[in-house]
C-alpha cells in the first residue's frame, strides 16, 4: 500500500537536520577556536610556572641545605596542580634534577629559552641568569586536548534537549501555521449540489487566497452546470406530464372502444408504456426537486401522519394484492426537522421500491421502532454485493425484470441525507436467508 505524503513530517525533519548539523559546525568552529585560545592559556600558565619555578630551584641550591632537591615535594606538588613535568639541566645539557614522574633522560628539547614541540608534548625552556642552569618543562598534549575535549562535550549535551525541543517546536509552529489550510480543506469538503456558497477567503493567508479563487470558480461552473440540469430536468417533467396524460386517456379509450384482437392487444401495450413513461416524468420531477435541497426543515415537524398516509394508500391499491404489512412501536415517535413532502416521497419511493421489485407472492413489511427508525422489508433473491453498492446511483438497477426507472433509490438518499439521516440497504436483512431491507434512520 502507497505510504500517503505529508507535509509536516519532511519539514521537522529538514529542519531538525538543518538545526542538528549547524550545531555540530558551531561546535567543531568552537573547538578549533578553543584549541587557539587554550594553547595561548596554557603556554602562558606553562612560562609563569617555568619562571618561578626556576627562581624557586635557584633559591633552594644557593642555600646549600643538605636536603636532597630531587625529592622536595613542593616542586612535584608545584608541577602536579599544573600536570607539568620538569628537568633541570645544567650547561652540558646533563639532568641534574627533575619530577618524580619525569624520564631521567634529557628531553628532545634545545637548551634555548622558549617553547619546543615534541611528539607528546610542549616544552618550554628558561635559563638561570648566569647560564649554569637550565629548567624545562613540558606540558603533554594529551592534557591540553582533554581539556579541549571536555568543553567540546560540553556543547553537545545541549543538543540531546535542542533536538526533541526543537522537534516539538516546530510540529507546534508548523500545525498552527497548517491550521489555515486545514480550514480550507473542511470548508472545501462541506460542498456538494445543495452547498454551492462561495469559499470564503477574506481570512486566509496570501498564500491560499488564490486557492480560494481557483475553487469558487469552480463552483461558480459547477453551480451554473447543477441549475441547467435542474432547470432541464424540472421543465422536460413538467412539460411531459400533460401530453403524457393526455396520450394516456386517448389510448385507454381505444382500447375500450376496440374489440378483443390483436389490435387491442398491441393498444393495451402502448397504454402500458405510456404508463411507465408517465412515471419516469414523475420521478424526473422527484429528483429535481431533490436535487434542490427541499429535505431538510427549520422546524421540527411530526412526521408520523405522513407516514401512516402513505401506507394507507398503497394498502387501498387493489395492485397490492394486500402485500403491504405495517406496524409501529407503542412508543415510537417521528418528530424531525425535515420537510413533509420530501418525507413522503422518500417513504413512497422505498415502499414502491419493495413492491414492484420484491417477490409478488411474498408481503412487504414495514415497520417503525422505537428511536424513529424506518424499515422496509420485502422477500425475494438475496443480492450480491457488488450489486448492492450501486443501487443509489441515477438510473441503476439490480437483476431484475419489473419495470423501472432506477431513480427511486437514488431520490431517497439524496433526501435523507439532505435531512441528516442515513439510508441503510441490506440483503439479506439482519437474520434472514433472503430478501431486501431498506433502513431509514433520521436523527431526532
Amino acid at each position: 500500500m502507497k505510504r500517503e505524503r505529508s507535509i509536516t513530517g519532511p519539514l521537522i525533519l529538514a529542519l531538525t537536520t538543518v538545526l542538528v548539523v549547524s550545531w555540530l559546525a558551531a561546535i567543531g568552529l568552537s573547538f578549533r577556536v578553543m584549541q587557539h585560545e587554550f594553547d595561548e592559556i596554557f603556554d602562558a600558565a606553562q612560562q609563569e610556572t617555568t619562571e618561578r619555578l626556576l627562581a624557586f630551584i635557584l633559591a633552594e641550591l644557593n642555600e646549600g641545605t643538605d636536603r636532597d632537591p630531587r625529592n622536595m615535594a613542593m616542586f612535584d606538588a608545584a608541577a602536579r596542580r599544573e600536570y607539568l613535568t620538569y628537568q633541570v639541566r645544567d650547561a652540558s645539557g646533563k639532568v641534574v634534577l627533575h619530577s618524580n614522574d619525569a624520564p631521567a633522560e634529557p628531553f628532545d628539547a634545545p637548551l634555548s629559552t622558549g617553547f619546543h614541540d615534541t611528539p607528546t608534548a610542549r616544552i618550554y625552556t628558561e635559563m638561570a641568569a648566569d647560564g649554569s642552569l637550565f629548567l624545562q618543562v613540558a606540558d603533554r598534549f594529551k592534557n591540553r586536548n582533554e581539556a579541549a575535549r571536555e568543553s567540546a562535550v560540553t556543547l553537545l549535551i545541549p543538543l540531546a534537549a535542542l533536538i526533541p525541543a526543537s522537534i516539538f517546536a516546530i510540529w507546534f509552529v508548523v500545525g498552527r501555521a497548517l491550521r489555515p489550510i486545514e480550514a480550507l480543506r473542511r470548508d472545501i469538503g462541506t460542498k456538494d449540489s445543495g452547498n454551492m456558497v462561495e469559499v470564503d477567503g477574506q481570512n486566509l493567508p496570501v498564500e491560499l487566497r488564490p486557492i480560494a479563487r481557483s475553487v469558487n470558480l469552480l463552483l461558480g461552473r459547477l453551480r451554473a452546470a447543477l441549475e441547467a440540469e435542474r432547470e432541464f430536468t424540472a421543465n422536460s417533467a413538467h412539460e411531459l406530464r400533460t401530453p403524457i396524460a393526455g396520450a394516456l386517456a386517448q389510448t385507454q379509450r381505444l382500447a375500450e372502444e376496440l374489440p378483443r384482437g390483436p389490435t387491442q392487444d398491441r393498444v393495451q401495450q402502448v397504454e402500458a408504456s405510456l404508463v411507465n413513461l408517465s412515471r419516469l416524468a414523475e420521478k424526473l420531477l422527484q429528483l429535481s426537486r431533490a436535487e434542490a435541497g427541499i429535505g431538510g426543515s427549520s422546524s421540527p415537524i411530526d412526521l408520523r401522519p405522513v407516514l401512516d398516509m402513505v401506507v394507507t394508500d398503497f394498502q387501498r391499491d387493489s395492485r397490492t394484492n394486500g402485500r403491504l404489512k405495517y406496524s409501529a412501536a407503542p412508543d415510537a415517535k417521528l418528530v424531525r426537522n425535515a420537510d413533509m413532502d420530501a418525507f413522503g416521497i422518500v417513504t413512497r419511493n422505498l415502499i414502491e421500491n419493495a413492491l414492484i421489485h420484491g417477490d409478488p407472492d411474498l408481503p412487504v413489511n414495514v415497520s417503525l421502532e422505537s428511536g424513529g427508525i424506518i424499515r422496509v422489508v420485502n422477500g425475494g433473491p438475496p443480492i450480491r454485493e457488488a450489486e448492492m453498492a450501486g443501487l443509489k446511483k441515477r438510473f441503476r438497477r439490480g437483476k431484475t425484470t419489473a419495470s423501472g426507472s432506477g431513480l427511486g433509490l437514488a431520490i431517497a438518499d439524496r433526501i435523507v441525507s439532505q435531512m441528516g439521516g442515513t439510508l441503510e440497504l441490506r440483503s439479506p436483512p439482519a437474520g434472514e436467508k433472503a430478501g431486501f431491507e431498506a433502513k431509514m434512520t433520521l436523527p431526532a
